[in-house]
């Protein structure tokens, strides 16, 4: 066995010590985005702390904890909380959570974040569904020594986030009269905002949004054969000839304003699943 099995067969005892629950969903909140979990009949509540080998959340808004419950009649497992690159956390930490809900039975990862909104169509507290993804973080969870079990040495990214859900989520925003964007989403190291020259570069290769996540969770997910729906809040207008200074607060302000937008469509997405 390897050292990344044991650890994920570690985690994963320590986990049913508390539940007896295996949900096949995953979600995994983003920044301003813990609320959802109100949303949730929550069985079981476990601290990151608690459970071996998982970072610990060190952002504001990021509650560090693992529920698992029900939401729209659906076992789920929730992670209220998730790690970033500039946390210090290397890809493979900051995705070893998503290795250990596969373990647990998920097949289905929902997950959401905050973001810039870099299409001049897009505004403060919409929300898009990521299409496909550009990786400019510099690295990648998958570097180094593959573990044959959980999947391939070089998985296909040519459907990263599964039409089948993208569609369910537009269908449902529909439904809902909610107006949802569809779009490529790039991920940055940050932990600064971006300068106006680098909002016209990322602009220009094809971005419609700009986060600090996400891309990582979603190659591990694709690499084990997880199905993936990415969600994006749009927190600020990133047009580099109109740009304004951001704040935290302004960015969950933006996020709050949105999220119970997101968990309408989370739910009504939930039962197709």
């Amino acid at each position: 066995m390897t050292q990344l099995l044991h650890e994920i067969n570690e985690s994963l005892d320590v986990i049913s010590r508390h539940t007896s629950a295996r949900p096949d969903v995953a979600i995994i909140l983003g920044t301003g985005l813990g609320g959802l979990a109100e949303a949730m009949d929550v069985s079981t509540a476990i601290d990151y702390a608690e459970i071996p080998h998982f970072p610990v959340s060190t952002v504001e808004s990021h509650s560090g904890r693992l529920l698992l419950g029900s939401l729209a009649d659906r076992s789920v497992v929730v992670m209220q909380g998730r790690f970033h690159l500039y946390e210090g956390y290397t890809p493979q930490q900051i995705t070893f959570p998503v290795r250990v809900l596969h373990a647990l039975g998920a097949r289905t990862l929902v997950v959401s974040n905050a973001c810039g909104g870099l299409h001049p169509l897009y505004r403060r507290s919409d929300i898009m569904v990521i299409d496909d993804h550009i990786n400019l973080l510099g690295d990648n969870p998958l570097i180094g020594p593959n573990e044959p079990s959980l999947g391939p040495r070089f998985p296909d990214m040519s459907e990263p986030y599964s039409r089948r859900l993208q569609q369910l989520a537009l269908d449902a925003a529909i439904s809902l009269g909610f107006q949802l964007h569809r779009g490529v989403y790039v991920a940055v190291a940050g932990p600064n905002l971006e300068t106006r020259a680098e909002y016209r570069f990322l602009r220009t290769i094809g971005a419609d949004v700009v986060g600090m996540s996400t891309v990582p969770e979603n190659i591990v997910a694709r690499h084990m054969g997880m199905d993936v729906l990415g969600l994006s809040i749009i927190t600020d207008e990133c047009h580099p000839d109109n740009l304004a200074p951001v704040r935290l607060e302004d960015v969950l302000e933006a996020a709050a304003i949105a999220e119970p937008r997101l968990t309408k469509i989370i739910q009504a997405v939930l039962p197709s699943l």
